[in-house]
């Protein structure tokens, strides 16, 4: 598979099969992923790999932590989105909203079942690895560029293997339960979780693509031909 194949079949997947994968290839391509740019050769990632009973221990963990809150009322280490979230950026992310909750059937009027939807993350979408990636909270800017570099690779790097994931800025809801619960330390921020394993191509969750907006409303091209500035 080559790079613009896994970049154009990459999605975020929200439902995986009860099927393990091989602990080698995971250990591959969380430490290929390591390749990626940083300035400075930083490399700021800390990473936590997930599976079997520890995984199972730290789902039911957050899950009972959190009960019959709403997750989304709980407060995270970061801001996930600006508040308010102006236009076009707010209008993208309720799109895919829409798209989600429409593919399972959740209507507008069900909070209920979008509480629900939405704990599912707690669960890594029921994937049997579960990844957790954070950095020093002394970093800044620039380094957390750097994590989006390294997460961005470990999803292509799992595309190439015949892998799903869903990288879930969700986890920062419950940055403390998982502190907690894996003994981390007070430096160390959690940036998110990724979900990796085989997914559940017929379930309704993975039955949409996300658009993405036209190369115009987000790309110039200086110096170069007038219709390259159409882009493809």
């Amino acid at each position: 598979m080559e790079v613009r194949e896994a970049v154009e079949r990459r999605r975020s997947c929200r439902a995986f099969l009860d099927r393990p994968v091989d602990p080698t290839l995971v250990r591959d391509i969380v430490v290929r992923a390591g390749r990626a740019a940083s300035g400075g050769n930083l490399q700021p990632w800390i990473v936590h790999v997930l599976t079997g009973e520890p995984l199972a221990a730290l789902v039911k963990t957050v899950l009972e932590a959190i009960g019959e809150r709403d997750p989304r009322d709980l407060a995270g280490d970061y801001a996930i989105y600006p508040e308010p979230l102006w236009e076009p950026f707010a209008a993208r992310r309720r799109a895919v909203g829409l798209q989600l909750y429409a593919a399972l059937g959740i209507g507008r009027a069900d909070a209920e079942g979008r509480r629900a939807q939405f704990r599912h993350n707690f669960a890594f979408f029921g994937a049997p690895v579960g990844i957790l990636v954070a950095l020093d909270r002394r970093h800044g800017p620039p380094q957390w560029s750097d994590l989006g570099g390294y997460v961005a690779t470990l999803m292509l790097l799992a595309e190439e293997a015949g892998l799903a994931t869903c990288a879930q800025e969700a986890w920062t809801l419950a940055h403390a339960i998982v502190r907690d619960h894996l003994g981390l330390p007070e430096s160390e921020m959690l940036f998110c979780g990724i979900a990796l394993g085989h997914g559940d191509q017929n379930h309704p969750a993975n039955a949409f693509r996300t658009a993405r907006a036209a190369p115009d409303d987000w790309c110039r091209f200086h110096g170069f031909a007038a219709d390259t500035s159409r882009g493809a």
